[in-house]
């Protein structure tokens, strides 16, 4: 047995050292254009130092190179950061979008005239009265009744404490004159109108950005201006403009001039408005137009 197995390995290691020669001819000719003395053991060599050599360059393309962004299935780290922030991105457009939104709608609310009523629901009203309230546990008690004595005393003798305004927003005439037509919200006339003279400046009431300025069929020129605490004044039926839209003016800075530049025959009046978080308000209750 030992002897057919040496005889074997003999006869595997002969064929792989046995010499053998790789002849090109040419079709034509029969001439000998290349030639190469090859044996199985280098062949072997060979293909196993090209299949070494193409796995380690395939390795360092996937672990090295930008290439390995295009393998299926593969997902890069700065890819995934990439979309994180976009994700990020969007959702803070989505909601200023929302923003903007809401806010043009309440310009559009200004310009328009429309108002909203407010809307309450009479099963909830019904049942509130129905209910009966123990009044006894209303009583302040005698502890309660004692701390409301001594700050009504404190505040008797406190001068400087009750001289403190208590407005910290001021609004000021747009311009001197005669109201015309006040305000009446169940006739849907949510602004006052005020008789002028021809080219009477028109003042703004208080700081703020104009948000609008520019000429409209029905009103002529219309200025509105946003204030602080959400509060918006609309100038129209004005005869010309002295400001642009987006600049800031101040409290009692020229912003138009009074006219008609609808129909220059009618009465010159200045058509003013005043808006608190898209509901209009009675500007006399917070202006002395006289």
């Amino acid at each position: 047995m030992a002897k057919k197995k040496s005889r074997k390995r003999k006869l595997l290691l002969k064929k792989l050292l046995n010499k053998r020669r790789l002849i090109i001819l040419n079709e034509d000719t029969f001439e000998e254009t290349f030639s190469l003395k090859l044996n199985l053991m280098n062949v072997f060599l060979v293909a196993t130092l090209g299949a070494i050599f193409l796995i380690g360059i395939t390795t360092y393309i996937i672990a090295f190179t930008p290439l390995r962004q295009y393998i299926p299935g593969y997902a890069s780290t700065k890819l995934k950061q990439e979309a994180t922030n976009l994700a990020i991105k969007s959702d803070s457009l989505e909601s200023l979008v929302k923003d903007n939104t809401a806010y043009i709608n309440s310009i559009k609310k200004v310009l328009t005239g429309d108002l909203e009523y407010a809307k309450f629901n009479k099963d909830s009203i019904i049942a509130a009265e129905k209910q009966t309230i123990d009044e006894s546990a209303l009583l302040a008690s005698e502890a309660e009744n004692q701390l409301q004595e001594t700050v009504k005393k404190e505040d008797k003798y406190n001068v400087f404490e009750s001289s403190k305004p208590k407005v910290s927003f001021v609004l000021f005439p747009p311009a001197k004159g005669k109201i015309i037509e006040k305000y009446n919200a169940k006739n849907k006339h949510l602004a006052i109108s005020i008789a002028l003279a021809n080219n009477t400046p028109i003042k703004a009431v208080a700081t703020g950005t104009i948000v609008f300025a520019d000429w409209t069929p029905s009103s002529g020129y219309v200025v509105i201006i946003r204030h602080q605490d959400a509060i918006l004044s609309v100038y129209k039926n004005a005869g010309s403009l002295t400001k642009k839209q987006g600049d800031t003016v101040k409290s009692g800075e020229v912003i138009a001039l009074a006219g008609n530049s609808v129909n220059p025959d009618a009465s010159i009046s200045l058509h003013f408005e005043l808006w608190k978080d898209g509901f209009p308000i009675d500007p006399t209750q917070f202006i002395n137009f006289e």
